[in-house]
């Protein structure tokens, strides 16, 4: 999952949203120094990676994108899912997306100095540029993998995503429904606090 997904699977504790945040950056068990709260988002950060990776909706997406980006086909799905999230965002929150973002950024301020050194270098990149919300539009999403794809091994290749996404679209919105579904159901039997969707959204 990207950013967008383990932010919205934080509950309301803004510690726990900093560590779910900055889990990729934190390597082995030098998460020890953060925290207890902290502590708890990387952990779950990283048991929220773990269920992706195993579940079968989400290996099934992968398939799609393996001719072209191999080995990094999970991350491009990881975008996409962040997509679906964000343009079907009422779906899942009473909160709008631009207010959820703002409380984001005010949290990820204020915890500046817990984040790892390459996470504050792009965070002002990420507020400046609304980055959360910009994954609402498919446009966003290719922007998002072409800026990645600079500073790192990710394949740049934003012509074949956009074709292969609007030609599958219907298939990733369906597959992507009924992965969160369960992201949600597991989560909320995992930890002490809850996801609460938006009042009569599917469950």
């Amino acid at each position: 999952m990207n950013y967008l997904a383990h932010l919205y699977l934080s509950g309301n504790n803004d510690q726990i949203m900093v560590g779910n945040f900055i889990g990729d950056y934190v390597k082995g068990n030098s998460w020890n120094k953060y925290p207890e709260k902290i502590k708890l988002g990387i952990q779950i950060h990283r048991q929220i990676d773990a269920f992706t990776d195993a579940h079968q909706k989400f290996r099934e997406a992968k398939v799609v994108f393996k001719p072209e980006f191999g080995l990094y086909s999970g991350i491009v799905i990881d975008f996409i899912y962040d997509h679906f999230l964000a343009s079907e965002w009422k779906e899942y929150s009473d909160i709008g997306l631009r207010k959820f973002a703002n409380h984001v950024h005010s949290v990820l301020i204020r915890n500046f100095f817990y984040l790892p050194s390459p996470v504050q270098g792009f965070l002002p990149f990420l507020i400046k540029n609304r980055r959360l919300e910009t994954y609402a539009t498919i446009d966003g999403i290719i922007e998002s993998v072409s800026i990645m794809s600079k500073y790192t091994s990710l394949p740049a290749k934003p012509a074949i995503l956009r074709e292969t996404l609007i030609e599958s679209y219907p298939f990733f919105r369906e597959n992507f429904t009924d992965f969160m579904n369960d992201l949600i159901n597991f989560v909320n039997n995992s930890y002490d606090f809850e996801i609460v969707r938006k009042v009569n959204s599917p469950k």
